[in-house]
């Protein structure tokens, strides 16, 4: 919040082995559904006359075995997206990550993969999806709103 104003807010999400199939698809359905509700909360003034807000999303997925085996389809009635043909969980992340941004239901996405060691790994399957990405991101639109306002 800035000055009464929503400025960023960020939807933070996790998951852990070893149910990544059962789990999947209600994280997807969660961060296309909470960002509708933020946009369309915007689109009637719920937040106020002023710029849209910064929406980031945020995933962190235990990095383990199970998140890199490639998974079939099951294609009953329609061909899935080819994209999925044979990729793993953290594909599959990867992709929804990428798409949110494409589609303009979040500003920025990171998807990191941590290992469940001590110490921790930590990494990025990309750039893009980076947490110095994000946080630029951040940044940036901080910096935009702040200019806006003097």
């Amino acid at each position: 919040m800035a000055d009464g104003h929503l400025l960023v807010a960020v939807e933070f999400k996790s998951q852990v082995g070893p149910s990544f199939g059962n789990n999947f698809n209600n994280r997807t359905e969660e961060a296309i559904g909470n960002a509708e509700d933020i946009w369309t909360a915007y689109r009637e003034g719920r937040f106020g006359p002023h710029p849209a807000p910064f929406l980031g999303y945020f995933f962190l997925l235990e990095d383990c075995p199970g998140v890199h085996v490639p998974i079939s389809n099951a294609e009953p009635y329609f061909k899935v997206d080819p994209v999925f043909d044979g990729a793993s969980y953290a594909r599959r992340y990867q992709v929804l990550c990428e798409r949110l941004v494409l589609e303009r239901k979040y500003s920025a996405a990171c998807l990191t993969l941590a290992t469940n060691t001590s110490p921790a790994t930590v990494t990025f399957p990309t750039g893009s999806l980076s947490f110095r990405q994000f946080a630029a991101t951040v940044e940036a639109y901080a910096r935009t709103f702040a200019n806006m306002r003097t």
